[in-house]
C-alpha cells in the first residue's frame, strides 16, 4: 500500500506530464486519503490552483467545514506564502512536506509564514519526507524546459 507521500508525489508526476510544475497533496483524516490534486494553473488559468489550494478545497467541501483541524496535509514542495495561509485557516493539523523550497517557499524558508506573531494557527510541520524523489521531479521538469 503505498504511503500519502507516495500519493502526493502520483499527483505531482501527473501534474508534471500535464505540463504544469509537477506539485502533488493528499489531505488524510482518520488515516484515510480524502483529497488528492496536483497543481492546474495552466490547465485552469488560475494562479491560486496549486495542489494545496485545491486539496484544501476538496476536503472541506467534503466534511462540510472549513475547519480541516483534524487533518494532516502532505505535499511534495514546500509550501508558497498563499498554501501556508490556506493551512493556517483551515487549521490543518500537521503539514508534511518533501522538498524544500529555498526562492519561494514560505514555511522553513522565506517568510517562515507560521512563525510570524500574526499567524492564528500552527501546524506540526515536518520536513523532508521523500525529498530526493520530489526535488528530482522539479530539477527534471524545469531542466526540460531551459
Amino acid at each position: 500500500m503505498p504511503s500519502f507521500m507516495d500519493m502526493a508525489l502520483q499527483e505531482a508526476r501527473a501534474a508534471g506530464i500535464r505540463g504544469e510544475v509537477p506539485v502533488g497533496c493528499v489531505i488524510v483524516r482518520n488515516g484515510e486519503a480524502i483529497a488528492r490534486a496536483g497543481n492546474r494553473t495552466l490547465a485552469d488559468h488560475d494562479p491560486t490552483a496549486h495542489a494545496e489550494i485545491i486539496a484544501i478545497r476538496q476536503a472541506a467541501h467534503l466534511v462540510r467545514s472549513e475547519r480541516l483541524d483534524d487533518c494532516d496535509l502532505y505535499v511534495t514542495l514546500e509550501p508558497c506564502a498563499m498554501c501556508a495561509g490556506a493551512v493556517a485557516f483551515a487549521r490543518i493539523r500537521r503539514l508534511y512536506y518533501g522538498a524544500a523550497d529555498a526562492k519561494g517557499g514560505a514555511v522553513d524558508n522565506g517568510v517562515k509564514f507560521f512563525a510570524s506573531p500574526t499567524c492564528h494557527h500552527r501546524p506540526e510541520v515536518y520536513g523532508g519526507l521523500a525529498e530526493a524523489e520530489a526535488g528530482s521531479l522539479l530539477k527534471e521538469f524545469f531542466g526540460e524546459r531551459r
